[in-house]
């Protein structure tokens, strides 16, 4: 059957009525225009002509005679009980209106956003492992019990039950001593961030970046280069002595990725940990902790947020369920401490980045009834094997052609692991070869600044279905392999 268009309920908008046009013409022509410029389709139904009528000003007779002579030129159909409808099937606004408006404003591709690429490369969730029946239990249950005095709240912090099911679930798996109240609900670490900066920062805070870090983090935080220390990152983590050189003891915001460093992989020792803090608290510099998938660890359990031993409240944990479920839900949420609470909350009423009410309730229940628990220990399950099936196949390539010359780190956790390559090899000319075979990696130069590392692939493999994972993996030491022999020639 034809899908039908209903537009019935809808406005129509009035268009200026010309010198001496009679109200019949001036009705007539401002549906059919519509009809011409496609903003009317086939198959949209008409608001009737009592309801034409009483918004445009006429009376019924007048709308009904306009509809007889577009019915009379074919441009719509009436049926009883049924309405009038366009049945017109024209291509849309004339070409000379598509090529002025072309002409004036060229069509641009979309820029790929972060999340489209992470699905790309594997380093994102998998959507097919969420359930959704589950979902749409905990969806009902949150629009039958919503009331218009729910509708209204205002809390600039958010839904006070998902804060609360946050602060329990954050008290147990990090560690972090916290309550609702120190919380406050975003769409994501972006924006986390984004309030962080807007809050804390001016025209001459210094930020200290990861380096290797996350990509196009100096854009996010809106600073000039000048005032972006890149901090160099060794098997420990965040290398604090470097940044206070750097950074010539400078106040600030620090950014890091403490639970699984990205994209290196790397664990902070608890040793630098408490070196960070110390600094934080001599230097007067603010903490982000960015916990983005902390929740999927391998081997032994993750160890406890950076937040949990923070005894200066310089730290401000950010995490989100946009990594852990899938990456439209647009949930997060932040731990500030008490003296940056209200003004980060008053941030976020002001942006009007707000979530939706429905879909916090609906996690709320989702967290309390034990969903997300179960969800997190099926997924990580998967991606554990998802993980050695990816890693077993490049051993067993690159052991046979390439002993010795390629390791592998961060493999313990998240959704991705880094490889390493052969000194020799030329890391972008890999990633560009691999990508036309429709295998999309990335090179650890993409997400470096101003330090200079040996080459190596960024390698996710959580999003990638596990029939595609060999052959993946062979395909990638395949042209490890032959660049490296290349080389030696």
């Amino acid at each position: 059957m034809r899908r039908r268009h209903l537009s019935q309920s809808l406005e129509l908008p009035l268009a200026q009525r010309h010198e001496k046009e009679t109200r019949q013409a001036w009705v007539y022509r401002c549906v059919r225009e519509r009809i011409v410029a496609g903003e009317l389709r086939r198959g949209d139904r008409l608001p009737s002509t009592r309801t034409l009528a009483e918004r445009w000003g006429v009376s019924r007779g007048i709308v009904a005679l306009a509809f007889e002579q577009l019915t009379l030129e074919g441009y719509v159909a009436s049926r009883v009980g049924a309405g009038t409808e366009v049945v017109a099937d024209l291509p849309g606004a004339p070409a000379s209106m598509k090529s002025t408006r072309h002409a004036l404003a060229p069509a641009e591709p979309l820029p790929e956003n972060a999340a489209s690429l992470a699905l790309k490369t594997g380093r994102s969730p998998d959507a097919t492992l969420f359930s959704l029946p589950i979902w749409r239990k905990h969806m009902n249950r949150a629009l039958r019990t919503v009331t218009p005095a729910m509708l209204a709240d205002t809390d600039p912090r958010g839904y006070l039950p998902l804060r609360e099911s946050i602060a329990r679930y954050v008290r147990m798996t990090r560690g972090i001593a916290c309550e609702a109240a120190d919380i406050v609900v975003t769409t994501g670490i972006r924006h986390a961030i984004d309030l962080v900066t807007e809050v804390l920062a001016d025209a001459s805070t210094t930020f200290y970046l990861e380096d290797p870090g996350y990509k196009n983090l100096s854009t996010l935080v809106r600073a000039p280069v000048s005032q972006c220390v890149s901090v160099p990152v060794d098997d420990e983590g965040f290398v604090v002595a470097e940044a206070d050189r750097l950074g010539a003891g400078r106040a600030g915001i620090a950014y890091v990725t403490p639970a699984h460093q990205a994209p290196l992989g790397t664990t902070m020792s608890i040793n630098r940990r408490m070196q960070l803090l110390a600094w934080a608290a001599a230097r007067d510099i603010w903490v982000v902790e960015d916990d983005y998938d902390s929740e999927f660890s391998y081997g032994s359990a993750p160890l406890p947020a950076l937040k949990a031993i923070d005894t200066q409240a310089r730290v401000i944990h950010c995490s989100s369920f946009n990594k852990s479920l899938f990456p439209s839900l647009r949930i997060g949420y932040l731990l500030a401490p008490p003296v940056l609470l209200a003004r980060i909350a008053a941030q976020r009423s002001a942006s009007g980045r707000a979530n939706s009410l429905i879909e916090q309730m609906a996690l709320a229940s989702y967290i309390d009834a034990g969903d997300f628990a179960r969800h997190l220990r099926a997924s990580r399950s998967v991606y554990l094997r998802r993980r050695n099936l990816l890693l077993d196949r490049l051993h067993e390539r690159l052991r046979l052609r390439l002993p010795a010359h390629c390791r592998v780190t961060g493999e313990h956790a998240g959704f991705h692991f880094l490889l390493w390559l052969p000194p020799q090899l030329d890391e972008a000319a890999l990633v560009t070869g691999l990508r036309e075979q429709d295998v999309f990696v990335e090179g650890l130069r993409e997400f470096t600044r101003a330090q200079a590392l040996a080459p190596a692939l960024v390698l996710g493999y959580a999003a990638l279905d596990d029939a595609r994972l060999p052959d993946v993996a062979t395909r990638i030491a395949d042209a490890i392999a032959a660049a490296a022999g290349e080389c030696r020639s």
